[in-house]
């Protein structure tokens, strides 16, 4: 057998900012001949629409198009075995390219994270070399640009998708301190009652397009109609139930300091973001202080 002269790259693109992406998967873009990236049929593809005006002239497109995306259950059988299919036939493409030059193949995010790109992975290995370039995952883009912190401390983040059934949704909401819910769509009614379930739903953000022009942040409670497949949902550990989690962990002479008036409570609040207040999660408590009181930064 003749070793392949190229190679499979896949590249990450992070979460949809251009700038956000690294310059190594520039860089990869830049010099590419074969470009190869998912998308629904019919679509361009959030991919490849990242990527317009960065690819060389005369660059080879390869839409790599989904046979089925929502008309078949995923736990049907039928899907599994269409998309095996479709799999193996794109994995013998894309060796077939590298016999003899590099073919780059556009991830959204991080290819390691959910990517589609994964079950082209293992069906690659031991048939020709490959290169992966991690990308800033979505949900990091989604977090930033909510304006809050995602994680203090030592509390647990949970990364969820909302296909989960709800009551399996309802128990790891119940169960972390900061949530991520990926694949939202059609999922957010069944998500809106686990989130209820679990004493949860006033925490909850919705995030659209993160770090993309159109970008929405909003209340979940406030969201009404249908959203995004590809929309995030964040919970973080801000609310109302704080306190008394964190107490059961701590001990009840735990007392978290009084809010000061101008500190944020959340995306798109006014004043200072410190939020002072909470045990742990904050720098400043009254049986567990992490810096002198008041915080000289603060001026709200």
């Amino acid at each position: 057998m003749v070793p392949a002269k190229g190679k499979v790259i896949c590249a990450g693109l992070g979460p949809g900012d251009p700038e956000l992406m690294s310059v190594k998967s520039w860089r990869a873009l830049k010099s590419a001949k074969h470009v190869a990236y998912f998308r629904k049929e019919g679509r361009q593809g959030q991919a490849r629409t990242l990527v317009d005006g960065l690819l060389a002239e005369g660059v080879i497109e390869h839409a790599i198009e989904y046979p089925v995306t929502t008309e078949i259950h995923f736990s049907d059988p039928e899907y599994n075995r269409i998309l095996a299919a479709f799999y193996d036939r794109w994995a013998d493409t894309l060796a077939q390219i590298a016999q003899s030059e590099d073919v780059v193949v556009l991830c959204e995010g991080d290819p390691f994270l959910y990517g589609s790109y994964m079950h082209l992975y293992t069906r690659l290995q031991g048939r020709v070399a490959q290169e992966i370039i991690p990308g800033i995952t979505g949900m990091s883009g989604c977090w930033t640009v909510s304006g809050q912190p995602i994680t203090w401390g030592d509390e647990v983040l949970t990364v969820a998708l909302a296909t989960l059934s709800e009551d399996e949704l309802t128990r790891r909401i119940r169960d972390t301190d900061a949530l991520v819910v990926m694949k939202i769509g059609r999922n957010l009614p069944k998500l809106r009652r686990a989130l209820e379930s679990a004493g949860r739903l006033q925490d909850a953000w919705l995030v659209e397009r993160g770090t993309m022009p159109g970008q929405t942040v909003q209340k979940l409670t406030e969201v009404t109609g249908e959203v995004p497949y590809f929309s995030i949902v964040l919970v973080t550990d801000r609310g109302a139930g704080h306190d008394k989690r964190h107490r059961s962990r701590l001990g009840e002479n735990c007392r978290p300091w009084p809010r000061q008036r101008g500190h944020g409570d959340g995306p798109g609040a006014g004043g200072h973001r410190r939020s002072h207040g909470y045990c742990r999660l904050y720098p400043l408590c009254e049986t567990h202080p992490r810096t002198p009181w008041p915080d000289p930064a603060c001026d709200g």
